[in-house]
């Protein structure tokens, strides 16, 4: 694949990932792209790199416009290995070069890959660096979602260099947002936000304040697909996610032994549509985690069910709450569910790690051995209350409170 152009002398030269299936526990069904951009200018500039096993197709793409040793800035927007996998390798061909980076991300990348040799500028918030015809600001957007993370903005293009905000995770010969079914890179940076983004909400608030004042034509993350037709619509779902807005929608999460917990799961659900609320039932058994957080993103009352083993939860749904506590989710409703044969633990552990989590909890349900009809009547009563009585408060709360 050929270099692809953003603008008169701004080009794509990253790579495609087509066989990623997994990024740090993350599931990628639809693979990757790492996303570095060239800038043509009297300062020949390189914007990030790529993964290092991909280094030999980046530098065909950038030996097809230029002589690599020619480089003359590299910015590093972000030290992880994603981003800057390939910058040794790189650093051996433009061994003039100097690398533009945050003051943690100088720090960072010395870390990372014990270099002192490497040439440095680190530069503030707001900072511009002229590369010839056209100028580069930097903003740093420390906790985006590491301390060194800063993007950057060419001027006269109006191009932001998003780092890993407004990113998604898809393999795609198409570059742009307008050659791409847009629903399925929309649902594609939710995912990603929730995923990496989520426990860095309030942070992601001050970047998008500190970012508002550019004119922003066209926006140009590390992975997947560049906006540049509707930018408009990414960054008003941005402001969505950002600031806790929730739907009133329910989210079911569970697993089941011998069908138990599934049954229980089945009343609740019920009890959440009898008030006309969409549900949405996710099996651990058969979903996986980060497909689930996607959910959990925009949804009100998260409930999760596991039966009791060994006095204690079922793998699945303790690996699933381990990972919903270190996203921190805000201002949810959780409800606890399970059922059990003669040890019973699992719901209070449930219930526990929801608390831990931050969320107003509903009154738990546990039945022992199989629920028949009458329990199962008796959980949709009870739980229907309980809904109209959460649903009461809420809509006696301003609409800023909600969020």
């Amino acid at each position: 694949m050929n270099p692809v152009k953003l603008k008169e002398g701004v080009y794509w030269v990253g790579e495609i990932d087509w066989e990623l299936r997994n990024f740090h526990g993350y599931s990628t069904q639809r693979g990757s792209t790492y996303n570095a951009y060239l800038i043509l200018d009297e300062k020949i500039t390189l914007i990030d790199t790529v993964r290092s096993y991909l280094f030999d197709k980046m530098m065909k793409r950038l030996s097809s416009l230029i002589d690599p040793s020619h480089i003359h800035y590299i910015v590093s927007n972000h030290v992880e290995m994603d981003h800057s996998g390939s910058l040794p390798l790189l650093m051996k061909i433009a061994k003039n070069a100097t690398i533009i980076t945050s003051p943690h991300g100088q720090k960072g990348l010395q870390a990372h890959y014990k270099k002192n040799d490497w040439n440095f500028k680190v530069v503030k918030s707001d900072e511009t660096v002229s590369l010839g015809r056209k100028n580069m600001k930097f903003v740093l957007t420390p906790l985006v979602h590491w301390p060194d993370n800063m993007v950057s903005y060419l001027e006269e293009d109006r191009i932001l260099f998003s780092n890993d905000a407004f990113g998604q995770h898809i393999a795609s010969s198409e570059r742009f947002d307008d050659e791409y079914p847009l629903g399925i890179v929309i649902d594609e940076a939710e995912k990603y936000y929730a995923n990496i983004v989520l426990p860095y909400s309030s942070q992601v608030q001050k970047a998008m304040d500190a970012v508002t004042p550019l004119t922003i034509d066209m926006i140009a993350p590390s992975h997947g697909i560049v906006w540049r037709s509707h930018g408009k619509t990414i960054v008003e779902e941005y402001k969505k996610w950002a600031s806790n807005q929730v739907d009133n929608k329910c989210l079911i999460i569970y697993d089941t032994m011998w069908k138990s917990t599934e049954k229980i799961a089945n009343a609740v659900q019920e009890a959440f549509e009898s008030q006309g609320i969409p549900v949405k039932m996710a099996n651990l058994g058969h979903s996986h985690i980060s497909d689930i957080i996607a959910d959990v993103l925009t949804t009100r009352f998260i409930c999760v069910g596991s039966p009791t083993l060994n006095s204690n939860m079922l793998p699945t749904v303790a690996g699933f709450l381990t990972y919903l506590k270190g996203l921190s989710p805000k201002n949810r409703i959780g409800l606890a569910f399970g059922s059990y044969g003669w040890g019973g633990q699992a719901v209070s552990h449930v219930e526990n790690a929801l608390k831990e989590c931050g969320f107003k909890m509903m009154e738990s349900i546990k039945v022992q051995y199989i629920p028949d009809e009458t329990q199962l009547e008796e959980i949709f009563n009870k739980l229907k209350q309980e809904i109209t009585m959460n649903e009461s408060v809420l809509n006696k709360l301003p609409i800023e409170a909600q969020a």
